[in-house]
């Protein structure tokens, strides 16, 4: 997925068990960010550092989800362990990984496996990819996405 490309909408569920789609975000800019698995360290890191920044990132009016190939009760467990104030999306079997091309090779201790390479989608109220933050490191991304966000309201 590029700049100016319209986002792929879909349907899943939140940790809650509950239905969303991304349309249902329009007219917000939507920060969509992926992670490999919930409650692995690097992801800890990154969950927590949005956590502190979460009030920071709500005040531009965007709004931040996560989204992982965990199921909807491996997400709650995630979120209600970390104290994570923002919805954390269902993605088991990775379609929406798949649709936004953030299924990579990776290397695993020394073997070559095919998983969610950690990115961030800034979706604008258009539905449309305003900005793509690509081969993400878990720490200090909070502050790198709070720094763009706060640059778009210029």
């Amino acid at each position: 997925m590029e700049v100016n490309d319209k986002a792929p909408d879909f349907n899943t569920t939140d940790e809650n068990g509950k239905e969303v789609a991304l349309k249902d975000f329009r007219g917000k800019t939507v920060v969509l960010y992926f992670y490999p698995k919930a409650d692995t360290p690097g992801c800890t890191k990154e969950a927590c550092e949005f956590r502190d920044t979460y009030k920071k990132i709500e005040k531009t009016g965007a709004v931040l989800v996560g989204i992982s190939a965990d199921t909807a009760n491996a997400q709650k467990k995630f979120q209600d362990k970390f104290s994570l104030p923002f919805m954390l999306l269902a993605d088991a079997e990775k379609k929406i990984a798949n649709l936004f091309g953030v299924v990579k090779e990776k290397n695993m201790y020394g073997k070559k496996v095919m998983g969610i390479a950690r990115t961030t989608f800034a979706i604008g109220p258009d539905g449309k990819i305003q900005h793509v933050f690509n081969n993400v490191k878990a720490e200090g991304h909070a502050e790198q996405v709070l720094e763009y966000l706060k640059a778009l309201q210029k």
